[in-house]
């Protein structure tokens, strides 16, 4: 699908280490397959693979809204522990050409969940050879 609207652009990256969402202490997504979304002026969001979050927890509502850079994104509500919590979580099944590749993943609104990053061990550069010691 192409944008007509001309807005800032986003970027769009793989996280590089697990990232987990709880909802109150509950997992709710685990992937080490995530992707972050930064656009200027906004938070980054997380988007999960749907393979990747308990979905049988969520289900769609008739809320949508409208991204510039995304296209129209469909809403989901929770249901857990007899515990209801409207649009906790979005995603884009047609998004705009500049973000295709999150068409279908999963973001939750950081206000109603927690988010875990756990980083990769840093990589150590070690070079080929060391200087010479004199």
């Amino acid at each position: 699908m192409m944008n007509d609207v001309h807005g800032p652009g986003v970027a769009i990256a793989a996280v590089g280490g697990r990232v987990r969402v709880l909802f109150e202490g509950h997992e709710l997504a685990d992937s080490a397959r995530a992707l972050m979304l930064s656009e200027p002026g906004g938070p980054d969001a997380w988007y999960f693979p749907p393979k990747d979050v308990e979905t049988a927890f969520l289900r769609r509502n008739d809320h949508t809204t409208v991204s510039p850079w995304g296209g129209v994104a469909s809403w989901y509500t929770i249901m857990r522990d007899a515990r209801v919590v409207e649009n906790v979580a979005w995603s884009y099944d047609q998004p705009f050409d500049e973000a295709a590749v999150i068409a279908g993943y999963i973001a939750f609104a950081p206000e109603h969940v927690e988010l875990q990053l756990d980083q990769p061990a840093p990589t150590r550069h070690v070079p080929a050879h060391d200087p010479p010691y004199v």
